[in-house]
């Protein structure tokens, strides 16, 4: 399972996985917030169109009010009934002719109004004047408050409500108001009103609309249902028969309140759709996006497989060069350079393949080499004692100098570079005896190392070049003589000075300024090579210390007073 996996498990896999997860997660976001935002959008633009639903059924309901209203007002200011009441109200007496007069008067109004079912007319005292047929006070057909509101609304019409004698009807009640007595009460004006009269169609299937009256009884409804109202009135969702329905309220100028209730489901009934669409979206676009994503990762990886199995090339020991891709920027940057590496490779065990050969050759002859100081020194040695033999014991100690001097020098060792001062000051001793054999009493020496910093090791011959520059060119053309001093001198707590000082003939300034550019550029002062030694000194300096000597050499001289060369030197310097 795990190998299985490893197979699976590359670069073009990976990027199109992950391409994928990103695609999926964005598709994802972009669904939610989408079916979320359409889901509002369907459901606030269908609950805005109930509530404009129910805005028409209140305005209906106040329309079909106010005609009741401009009917019963049309009674009541009619000129044979205000002249009637106004008798009646004088205690006049009414014949039953007059009576008949008002009836044609009234029924004709009645056949003109829609809803108005019969007219019921009482005098001030509450006596019964209309229908002709009854006899009965008006405290017996309804309740007496509904007479206080009468008066109270001074000619407006009263909605009282279902009729009890009558649960087929509703009732208004309006005071009869006499004009040209100065609006003095003249009786009472009661409509009996059809129900079906405030009947609201049904806005939708499923739908339920609830009619209320001022006094919150239910004038109309579509439904037998039982419906707790006060639910309705403080929420707005309500559960009828495990259904949930939305509550959409509207009270009207006249104070009737409609009630229209719709099933959820009636809103989200799209959404299904939507969701589908959206889903169906997704997975088009998840399909579109895996074949560009396989495509993409093609072009990516082919180039960077093509060049690994180029590189794999090389553990067969063969650098081949791979061809150039027409790719994306960066991997063909990445294929030149590593055409340009695998040039550069093969250059560099061309060289090394060469170079390998010349250390074989250079070894060769180094071994061949060894013979020859070793004849030297062999010759040397026989030299040594055939002089002692002889009684020449100056020139056998001379002798013993040189081939002490020889094996310092031409040591066939090459990884001796370093040396410690002691053995430096040695070579420069046997040195000093060869030149004092050559120019007898004209040259003197002395060394000056203490114990302490024998052991501190610095390049081989470093001060040998300084000490044969005294020599030569201290005691040129004076026959006095010259001594020169080799001293070594602590300056801080990790330097030491080197001084090579002889009383010779010294430089005058001109001279000195000559022999520093020579030292700095390495240009000869002279066809001796006066300079060469300082040059070749201060660049062996740069090279085995590099930022440890900052000063490096440093040279003083004046005219018939000597020289004096100065080199500064690390004490851990041989240990770097």
């Amino acid at each position: 399972m795990l190998s299985y996996l490893k197979k699976w498990n590359t670069l073009r896999n990976q990027i199109l996985v992950v391409f994928l997860c990103v695609m999926v997660i964005v598709l994802s976001i972009v669904s939610a917030i989408t079916f979320r935002q359409v889901s509002l959008l369907v459901r606030n633009n269908a609950e805005e169109q109930i509530k404009q639903t129910a805005l028409e059924a209140s305005g209906r309901i106040d329309s079909l009010f106010e005609q009741l209203n401009t009917a019963t007002k049309f009674m009541m200011t009619n000129r044979e009934v205000q002249r009637l009441f106004e008798r009646i109200h004088a205690g006049e007496k009414v014949t039953f002719p007059e009576l008949q007069m008002l009836k044609s008067v009234i029924n004709n109004i009645q056949a003109n109004s829609e809803g108005i079912y019969s007219v019921e007319l009482y005098t001030e005292d509450l006596k019964q004047v209309f229908p002709l047929d009854s006899s009965s006070k008006m405290y017996q057909r309804l309740n007496v408050k509904w007479i206080y509101e009468a008066d109270r609304a001074k000619g407006r019409l009263v909605w009282i409500g279902e009729d009890p004698r009558n649960n087929h009807f509703y009732l208004a009640i309006r005071r009869i108001t006499l004009m040209e007595r100065h609006f003095a009460n003249g009786g009472y004006l009661l409509v009996r009103i059809y129900k079906p009269y405030f009947s609201v169609a049904e806005v939708n299937m499923g739908q339920y609309v609830l009619v209320l009256d001022p006094e919150g009884k239910v004038i109309f409804s579509n439904t037998s249902k039982p419906i707790d109202m006060t639910s309705l009135n403080e929420r707005s969702t309500a559960m009828m028969d495990e259904t949930e329905y939305i509550v959409t309220k509207q009270s009207s100028s006249k104070g009737f309140t409609v009630f229209i209730l719709t099933p959820v489901s009636a809103l989200t009934k799209g959404m299904n759709g939507i969701r589908f669409g959206i889903m169906f979206a997704g997975i088009i676009g998840i399909i579109i996006y895996f074949i560009c994503s396989l495509f993409l990762s093609t072009i990516i990886t082919r180039p960077i497989a093509q060049l690994t199995k180029t590189m794999r090339l090389a553990n067969e020991g063969l650098l081949a060069v791979n061809p150039k891709m027409t790719t994306v920027n960066e991997i063909r940057e990445l294929n030149s350079t590593y055409n340009q590496l695998v040039k550069e490779t093969n250059h560099l065990i061309k060289m090394v393949y060469q170079k390998e050969i010349i250390r074989s050759q250079s070894e060769l002859k180094a071994l061949q080499a060894q013979i020859n100081p070793h004849f030297l020194y062999n010759t040397l040695e026989s030299l040594r004692w055939s002089l002692e033999e002889k009684g020449e014991e100056e020139l056998a100690d001379v002798v013993v100098s040189m081939s002490e001097l020889f094996r310092y020098t031409i040591s066939p060792n090459v990884n001796d570079d370093w040396v410690t001062l002691k053995e430096e000051f040695r070579h420069i001793e046997n040195y000093m005896d060869i030149i004092q054999f050559r120019f007898g009493g004209r040259i003197k020496w002395r060394l000056q190392l203490p114990g302490k910093w024998e052991n501190v090791k610095i390049p081989k011959l470093l001060i040998q070049p300084l000490v044969e520059n005294a020599v030569v060119h201290g005691s040129e053309n004076q026959s006095a003589p010259c001594t020169i001093t080799v001293a070594v001198r602590q300056v801080s707590d990790h330097h030491l000075a080197i001084e090579v000082e002889d009383d010779g003939v010294g430089m005058d300034e001109e001279k000195l300024e000559t022999v520093k550019r020579s030292m700095r550029t390495g240009d000869k002062t002279s066809e001796n090579g006066k300079g060469i030694a300082l040059y070749n000194v201060k660049k062996r300096l740069q090279l085995y210390y590099k930022d440890e000597t900052s000063d490096g050499i440093t040279i003083d001289s004046r005219k018939n007073k000597g020289t004096k060369v100065t080199i500064r030197i690390p004490v851990n310097g041989g240990e770097r």
